[in-house]
């Protein structure tokens, strides 16, 4: 007798019934898949890109917006520091190494950050072509970014004031493509990168009326768009105001075409990874610092030092990680509930259904008793039959899942910063499988003693 193929007949009889249990089981399993697969990718992509970070410097606000616009680059800014106040805490005795970051320009949504080659250097990014920036004007553009633009080595293109498609365009200087990186599965995938003084040079004014239009433009939009907590720093803002060279301020912007013929073909003036630091910039202004520590004693001296004796703060990537995943772990919790409600729901809609087949199938197991079939055959057919619709629902569920998480980091800008992908396999879907034939064999139990109790007699009788 083969209780495969028997337990096989016994369910297509039933089609719409077993159906109707698999997609049940699939619906509760997958939520649980994605809710595995988003924790896992999001928690992976922030201390991965958060590692050898100890401490981030910015102006004052909210420490978790300073670590999402300074390492993950998805979210504003908190305000620009003085360069010359910077350059001080960079010689701080804690302090082993900083990496300048000047923000408040785009391309077509992708950030371009003006930096010095340490950074691509913290993540490991090698160049797949071309070389790293040595005069201003120069960039070298992350994998993402060259592949989805369409840009190569040689091309030119204008930047966009801010961090989204709403801006005026920085038309007077083209930028070009030098280099393309590597794919690295970091954050620098999607960036534009380039020396702190093309950021600089990106917003000198050429004339007063130009001038004038930038820093109105500015202006209006630090009442609009800035956090509130950015106020405290106006006297920041101000005195970027004032120089000569222009702002670095934080605003939304637009987008140009790419290959762009615009004004200045110029590749502008050598630059170094440590020319930016010259006293001629005393006036300039960059946006974040990433510092890492001289010794562990810095961890509670540094931050403290900062944030009571300057007009900066300094936030602990570790810590506001911690806090932010703690955050979005309730949020977790609360869809995990839901996804165990169903299969909770999916493991009673595979029992009723096993126990109603009993009822209608009391005669069919009277003949298999009396055709030399043991009780332990047939209580393993019904549990075969439990097996059978749970694994079928386990394995629906994981690629419904696995879709929907596809889906997600396709469609939602959100997760494609977090780099979200359906085609990631984790060690804990081996589990969610079992827990699938778990509720299988726990769905059939009670039908398979009842078929394990049939009386031959009795039940032919009432034939």
């Amino acid at each position: 007798m083969n209780l495969l193929k028997l337990s096989f007949s016994y369910l297509r009889r039933r089609a719409l019934n077993t159906l109707l249990n698999i997609l049940l089981l699939s619906f509760g399993i997958a939520t649980i898949v994605v809710l595995l697969l988003l924790s896992y990718q999001l928690e992976d992509n922030l201390y991965k890109n958060a590692e050898g970070i100890d401490a981030v410097v910015g102006a004052k606000g909210s420490p978790v917006q300073l670590i999402l616009s300074g390492i993950f680059h998805i979210d504003a800014p908190t305000g620009n520091i003085n360069l010359k106040e910077a350059r001080e805490l960079m010689n701080h005795r804690l302090v082993a190494s900083a990496i300048p970051q000047a923000l408040g320009d785009n391309y077509r949504g992708y950030r371009i950050v003006g930096t010095t080659t340490a950074y691509p250097e913290r993540y490991g990014a090698e160049l797949a072509e071309g070389t790293l920036w040595d005069h201003e004007f120069e960039v070298v553009l992350g994998s993402d970014v060259a592949r989805a633009e369409g840009l190569q080595v040689g091309d030119t293109f204008v930047s966009s004031h801010g961090f989204s498609a709403s801006g005026h365009t920085h038309d007077e200087h083209d930028l070009h493509v030098v280099g393309i990186f590597e794919t690295t599965g970091t954050v620098i995938d999607r960036l534009i990168l380039t020396g702190v003084e093309t950021m600089w040079g990106i917003h000198e004014p050429h004339d007063d009326h130009d001038h004038d239009h930038d820093h109105d433009h500015d202006h209006h939009h630090d009442h609009e768009d800035s956090h509130s907590h950015d106020h405290d720093h106006n006297h920041d803002h101000d005195h970027g105001h004032d120089h000569d060279h222009g702002s670095n301020e934080i605003a939304h912007a637009g987008y140009t075409e790419s290959r762009h013929l615009g004004h200045n073909h110029s590749r502008g003036r050598d630059i170094t990874d440590e020319s930016f630091l010259s006293e001629e910039y005393d006036d300039e202004q960059i946006t974040i610092m990433l510092i890492q520590y001289r010794n562990p004693l810095a961890a509670a001296q540094f931050p403290r030092f900062v944030n009571e004796n300057t007009a900066m703060q300094a936030a602990a990537p570790a810590v506001e990680i911690t806090r932010l995943l703690n955050l979005l772990g309730v949020g977790l919790d609360a869809i995990q509930i839901f996804a165990y409600i169903l299969i909770l729901a999916s493991v009673l809609g595979i029992f009723i259904a096993l126990l109603n087949s009993m009822k209608e199938r009391k005669y069919d197991l009277a003949i298999m008793r009396s055709l030399g079939g043991s009780r332990s055959k047939l209580f393993m057919n019904v549990i075969l039959e439990g097996l059978l619709i749970s694994l079928a629902g386990g394995l629906l569920g994981m690629l419904l899942g696995h879709a929907a998480v596809e889906g997600i980091g396709l469609l939602f800008e959100e997760a494609q910063q977090f780099a979200m992908s359906g085609r990631v396999f984790i060690p804990g879907e081996g589990r969610v499988l079992l827990l699938a034939a778990g509720i299988g064999i726990i769905s059939s139990v009670i039908p398979a003693i009842q078929a394990y109790r049939t009386d031959i007699a009795e039940t032919l009788s009432k034939a």
